[in-house]
């Protein structure tokens, strides 16, 4: 009960930042999420290696997204990002003097992790730029095919889907947010067409397959970490990074493929 309880006060407001707001309101909001889940991770990440420098995530994860955002226009950019993502990391675990034995972790938490974070916030901006309609059937996709899979797995779970990582998740969880994901797109696609799109919903599809797998990766990095939950930020979900892992990879994704698709796919 919580969970939807969670989900019924936040969800109108971002909706409205979505559709009726201003892009940079939609983009604050996003950015402050993205940010408190950086956080989060550092948290996660810090036994590996790194401690100091991880909370500079929230710094460097904008910077690498507006970088990322300018470089189709000024390739120099992004090779500026290249060379920062090697020397950057790198230097500031070398100034912090942490254990020589975590040093390689600790520059690769901190590479890892801008990246990681820095790849979805570009790719909201991009599809708040393209379509709002868009950007609400990749957040509905990861969303309810999440809560899909979460009410399906307790009801019908039986065989686990990675029980060295996440033992509560099931075969019978992921296929049922799976199906909720392709009903979404099914229902998306016949209101902004009029008809089904075969090729949407095997984007949705792989997208929803990403979102589960960013799922599990978050799983896999807390369960390193003998932490249960990232934060106890939203009742029912955990912390920023419990609510956003299969954005992380999901989002993305959406984006590729509508790339591959022809992204005037996604408009009528």
């Amino acid at each position: 009960m919580q969970r939807l309880l969670t989900a019924a006060v936040l969800a109108p407001p971002f909706v409205a930042s979505m559709f009726w707001g201003p892009w940079q309101v939609f983009m604050a909001i996003i950015v402050l999420g993205i940010s408190l889940a950086a956080w989060e991770f550092g948290r996660i990440a810090r036994p590996a290696g790194g401690r100091g420098v991880l909370a500079l995530l929230p710094i460097l994860i904008p910077l690498a997204a507006a970088a990322l955002a300018v470089g189709p226009q000024h390739p120099r950019v992004v090779f500026s990002l290249a060379v920062g993502l090697v020397l950057v990391p790198a230097c500031l675990v070398l100034f912090e003097r942490s254990d020589l034995s975590k040093a390689l972790a600790g520059v690769g938490a901190l590479t890892f992790g801008t990246l990681y974070f820095a790849v979805p916030m570009l790719v909201c901006f991009r599809l708040r730029q393209f379509d709002s309609w868009v950007v609400f059937l990749g957040f509905a996709i990861v969303f309810l095919g999440d809560t899909g899979a979460y009410y399906f797995g307790r009801a019908f779970g039986r065989r686990k889907l990675a029980p060295r990582v996440s033992p509560n998740k099931s075969w019978e969880g992921a296929f049922g947010g799976l199906a909720v994901a392709l009903l979404v797109t099914a229902l998306w696609s016949l209101g902004r067409f009029e008809e089904i799109r075969w090729p949407l919903i095997g984007l949705a599809a792989v997208t929803s397959i990403a979102a589960q797998l960013g799922d599990l990766v978050e799983s896999m990095f807390k369960r390193g970490s003998g932490i249960k939950d990232s934060g106890t930020l939203l009742p029912g979900h955990g912390g920023a990074y419990d609510r956003i892992d299969g954005l992380l990879f999901g989002l993305p994704v959406l984006w590729l493929g509508a790339q591959w698709l022809g992204i005037e796919a996604l408009l009528p």
